[in-house]
């Protein structure tokens, strides 16, 4: 009977791919990644906003491809062999690409071991309020990613009027 142990204290486990934007490590819920691609050619489309970079074509999809890093008011993306396109998919099924500089791994959290994030509004930062919470692991923290916050429109016009 000593094989029985009490899980009570454990939550749900939940996976997410690491990836790295500029200096910052952020997680990304695997639930929602169609796909992880190298970079390709991205066609520009005219009057849109800056960080829409283009679309791609993955599997006859067009899928349409942001900047990350423009959307959180960083510097311009600077493409190496390391960046990649993330295709996620959203809750209503459309899917978005998003430019990262890197990926690095799968980790799997303990729901218990994620702080949900909580901002004033007066006071937020730009790139604040693209995350949803931070995860604790043997390694350090990760900031997980609000994926609706950085898809959304709404909030890059209210960002980009922060500016």
């Amino acid at each position: 009977m000593n094989e029985l142990r009490d899980n009570s204290d454990v939550g749900e486990l939940i996976q997410y791919i690491i990836i790295k934007i500029d200096d910052e490590q952020y997680g990304i819920n695997i639930k929602f990644i169609d796909n992880i691609v190298r970079m390709q050619q991205i066609t520009r489309v005219p009057k849109v906003d800056a960080y829409l970079k283009g679309v791609i074509n993955i599997r006859g999809e067009i899928v349409p491809v942001m900047s990350v890093r423009m959307k959180m008011g960083l510097d311009e993306d600077v493409i190496t062999d390391k960046s990649r396109i993330i295709i996620l998919k959203t809750d209503s099924g459309d899917l978005v690409g998003i430019i990262v500089d890197q990926v690095n791994q799968v980790l799997t959290l303990d729901s218990n071991n994620i702080e949900k994030m909580r901002f004033d509004e007066k006071n937020k930062k730009a790139n604040a309020s693209f995350v949803s919470g931070v995860g604790h692991y043997d390694g350090g923290l990760v900031s997980i990613l609000d994926l609706e916050a950085v898809v959304s429109e709404k909030e890059a016009k209210e960002t980009a009027s922060a500016s």
